[in-house]
């Protein structure tokens, strides 16, 4: 069983930085796809960027040119760039890994970190 663990959440500035991390316990490379969601206060959870194995990324509408997806298959470790944050942006941050086979597959997820964008 592998273990995403996030961090790098805290309080930022609006128009500041951040970087997020979720580090695994094991290989990402057996991952297909793995992406960041967040839950924003009094909303629903909702997919925030994404990045499959190959490296291809997408992205919200809301982060697009603002954030940045990546992973390092040596480290084990997406990250999620954060620049220009806004007040939107504040909510609970997700990492997600997905494993897929022939037949099923399995979801990973890490307990969240918390981003507070502050105005």
């Amino acid at each position: 069983q592998v273990q995403l663990v996030e961090s790098g959440g805290g309080l930022v500035q609006a128009g500041g930085s951040l970087r997020l991390s979720c580090a695994a316990s094991g290989s990402i490379a057996r991952f297909n796809t793995m992406g960041w969601y967040r839950r924003a206060p009094g909303k629903q959870r909702e997919l925030v960027a994404g990045i499959t194995s190959g490296g291809d990324t997408d992205y919200a509408d809301s982060i697009k040119g603002r954030f940045t997806i990546s992973r390092d298959n040596a480290k084990n470790t997406m990250y999620l760039q954060m620049n220009s944050v806004k007040s939107e942006d504040t909510g609970v941050y997700y990492c997600n890994a997905k494993e897929r086979w022939l037949v099923g597959g399995l979801d990973y997820w890490g307990k969240g970190t918390l981003v507070t964008v502050s105005s």
